[in-house]
């Protein structure tokens, strides 16, 4: 089956996600396959999700109604969860579409996960690192999408060579990846560098500012690229360290 065919539930947590982004989100789900389920979960009766009337209708979301039975406890997140149990034992799908910037879902993401699913994370940036961690591609809502205008400061900002060199977290992925990947020569193909990275590690490019891997990689400055006709090649750029002066002569 095609990747375009793949059958996605997207399953939206209204109180924790941004209405705003929800066309950009589902264009984003298009990448993967098809969205055959999508719903939103929330009490419809909060003006606080009034915002997601506007857009359930016209993107064909099902709109799942929870009600708050305790005071200051989340019951959609229960409901979502139950949905997303109730549609994987279906076996009618092969990946979801988590929408949510609360790190509640990770324990979720990871019953998904072993059950062979993808899981694809859409969240603002204040989603938890163990949300983010945990799904197969997580992307920042922020990063998604063009900027309205020169006062827009939702969109993610592309990263300096020195912030990109600073994250020693990143650094290590990239490295570790372009050598797994590398032939004898120490070159790499980025398709087998970028197949390497999502066995690894939820990552997209876009959350550091930057539309392509490649475009990222050349970015730090920290790797030497080659373009042969349509491939990419990468290999880790030699560290030159300052030669020693000689000992001055008495």
């Amino acid at each position: 089956m095609a990747d375009t065919e793949k059958r996605i539930a997207v399953l939206i947590d209204a109180d924790n996600a941004p209405a705003a982004k929800v066309d950009v989100i589902l264009a984003e789900v298009a990448r993967y396959g098809v969205a055959n389920v999508r719903r939103a979960y929330g009490d419809w009766k909060n003006p606080h999700i009034k915002s997601w009337e506007a857009v359930l209708h016209e993107y064909a979301i099902r709109p799942v109604q929870q009600f708050a039975y305790s005071r200051g406890k989340n019951a959609s997140d229960m409901a979502m969860v139950i949905d997303a149990m109730d549609l994987l034992y279906a076996r009618n799908l092969d990946g979801f579409a988590i929408v949510s910037s609360d790190a509640d879902f990770t324990p979720l993401v990871m019953r998904l996960l072993t059950d062979g699913m993808k899981v694809y994370g859409f969240g603002e940036k204040k989603t938890p690192e163990p949300f983010v961690n945990a799904c197969s591609k997580f992307t920042y809502v922020e990063a998604l999408g063009e900027p309205s205008g020169a006062g827009d400061t939702t969109a993610t900002r592309a990263r300096t060579a020195t912030e990109l060199r600073g994250d020693a977290k990143l650094v290590q992925l990239l490295r570790g990846a372009v050598d797994l990947a590398s032939d004898d020569d120490g070159w790499s193909n980025l398709g087998a560098v970028g197949h390497q990275i999502a066995n690894q590690a939820s990552f997209d490019p876009r959350n550091h500012g930057y539309r392509k891997l490649s475009d990222l990689i050349e970015a730090t400055g920290l790797f030497e690229v080659k373009r042969e006709h349509q491939n990419i090649w990468i290999r880790d750029r030699p560290v030159t360290r300052p030669r020693k002066a000689a000992p001055r002569s008495r």
